[in-house]
């Protein structure tokens, strides 16, 4: 498997979860009920859904649009910067409607308003607790291949304008980190949660103290619940009970680590579990099918996934952003 191919699975992986969950219901029963069992496929949003509601199969949501915009942020500047994430949240915000739109979130919906208020970048994010940074950050990890602390330092960055909270920045960090340790050659899921887990707490030391949950201490729950000797759907449920599955990071960042150790770390299973959690399902997709596709290399997403990803999202260049971030990742370490 090249580094191509994991730099591209990771950018599929996230679209795939974000896609598969986005017409999930807010608990699992309500789910499980809806469709009469496990989503295994690309559905649309029901009409009765809070927030995605008319979206078609396939389409991604904020999660993504997200990414994909910080992604191309990047590319522009060279570098993961404070002002290019920041110019990034701005364009998408404006992209999708802005107080219009149905789905963004409450942190970085403050934070724009900061920022088209004027304020500095550096300061747009105070009190910015949820996970929209770290719904995003999967395209810093790619820039990294096997070097997770690099991936945490720029998580931190990016993180700054929206969410400069040490509990933000700590899921952030962990995302990032997993993905960087994913694209190693030698990785395993197991050395993917322990460098998540590290970075989860040296994430939290890069920002301001806000409440929240220890990240690391969560992930470890979480997938010791997933390793539980219980049928799939009753771990589902605990992780939902105990570990949650909310727009809070501290609930949303661990759960994405559960779903992907009950799934073995395979994208399309990851995105099944993902989606019968319910709640901010498409944002735990997202995160965990991102840190699964880098694992497994895109050739783990069948094809037909990919072209109905590609038909549903026809403005994102998947191979294109792949080959450009995996180029300007051997820059900066030629660089470092």
């Amino acid at each position: 498997m090249t580094l191509y191919d994991r730099i591209l699975g990771g950018l599929y992986g996230q679209a795939l979860g974000d896609a598969w969950c986005m017409s999930a219901l807010l608990t699992p029963h309500d789910t499980w009920q809806r469709y009469g069992g496990w989503i295994e496929g690309f559905l649309a949003g029901p009409a009765d859904h809070p927030v995605h509601a008319g979206l078609v199969a396939g389409r991604i949501t904020d999660d993504t649009e997200q990414a994909v915009e910080l992604a191309r942020a990047i590319l522009d500047d060279g570098a993961v910067t404070v002002a290019g994430a920041a110019r990034a949240v701005v364009r998408w915000y404006h992209a999708v409607g802005g107080e219009a739109c149905p789905y963004v979130g409450p942190s970085t919906r403050r934070a724009v308003q900061q920022l088209l208020a004027g304020v500095p970048a550096e300061r747009s994010g105070a009190r910015g607790d949820t996970n929209g940074a770290a719904m995003r950050v999967s395209v810093v990890g790619l820039l990294y291949p096997g070097d997770p602390v690099q991936a945490t330092r720029a998580a931190a960055i990016q993180a700054t304008p929206t969410h400069h909270t040490d509990v933000a920045i700590s899921g952030a960090a962990a995302v990032a980190a997993a993905v960087a340790s994913a694209l190693a050659p030698t990785a395993t899921l197991d050395l993917v949660i322990q460098h998540a887990m590290r970075a989860a707490d040296e994430g939290r030391a890069l920002g301001p103290t806000w409440m929240g949950a220890s990240v690391s201490r969560r992930i470890a729950l979480a997938v010791d619940i997933a390793r539980h000797a219980a049928a799939p759907r009753e771990r589902i449920q605990m992780l939902y009970d105990l570990v949650g599955s909310t727009l809070a990071t501290s609930e949303s960042v661990p759960a994405a680590f559960g779903v992907l150790a009950m799934a073995d770390g395979d994208p399309i299973q990851t995105a099944i579990y993902a989606a019968a959690l319910g709640g901010d399902a498409d944002t735990v997709g997202a995160m965990a099918c991102a840190i699964a596709g880098a694992l497994r290399g895109a050739s783990a997403i069948p094809q037909q996934y990919r072209d109905q990803l590609d038909a549903a999202n026809p403005t994102i260049d998947f191979a294109g952003l792949a080959r450009d971030l995996g180029a300007l990742g051997a820059r900066l370490a030629a660089a470092s």
